[in-house]
């Protein structure tokens, strides 16, 4: 099954406003999404950069045990391992070195062209026994076998 995500900030695809970024506010874009399964019990959000120039993406956000009946996030969830909004999620960390929960936005190498930034939703359908502060790769290990739809939003940055 496909979960539809939009923002209504940017189109799938399109440029992400440079308040999203970290030459701007770098605060998280508002997102919305529908379309989710009925037999959801949490969701995962994971946004990363495959065009960064290192081995692996770049992660710029990790949140999870996002309630299942969670319509979106607002703009500018704050940094911290756990949120009181949407009750019960958890932020992971980023790839940053230092202030590496939540959310950090764009900031591509200047002259490395145009980057892809992919946020990507999954509906799971196990309640996870998981921590703050985990990384996308423990995350996407704890929910390989839970996952019954994704959905995925596309957006570019370049300095």
């Amino acid at each position: 099954m496909t979960i539809k995500i939009t923002t209504p900030t940017f189109q799938d695809g399109e440029p992400i406003p440079r308040k999203y970024t970290g030459e701007g506010d770098d605060v998280s874009p508002p997102l919305e999404w529908s379309e989710v399964p009925e037999n959801t019990k949490e969701l995962v959000l994971i946004c990363d950069d495959p065009d960064a120039p290192t081995a692996d993406p770049w992660v710029h956000w990790v949140i999870y045990k996002i309630p299942a009946d969670a319509k979106g996030l607002p703009e500018g969830v704050p940094r911290k391992p756990r949120l009181s909004q949407p009750q019960g999620a958890l932020q992971g960390k980023n790839s940053w070195p230092h202030d590496n929960i939540g959310y950090r936005g764009p900031m591509p190498p200047p002259g490395h062209g145009t980057h892809h930034y992919y946020f990507k939703l999954y509906a799971v359908e196990a309640k996870l026994a998981v921590e703050p502060g985990m990384e996308k790769k423990a995350i996407l290990q704890e929910i390989e076998d839970h996952v019954i739809a994704e959905g995925q939003l596309l957006g570019t940055y370049k300095r």
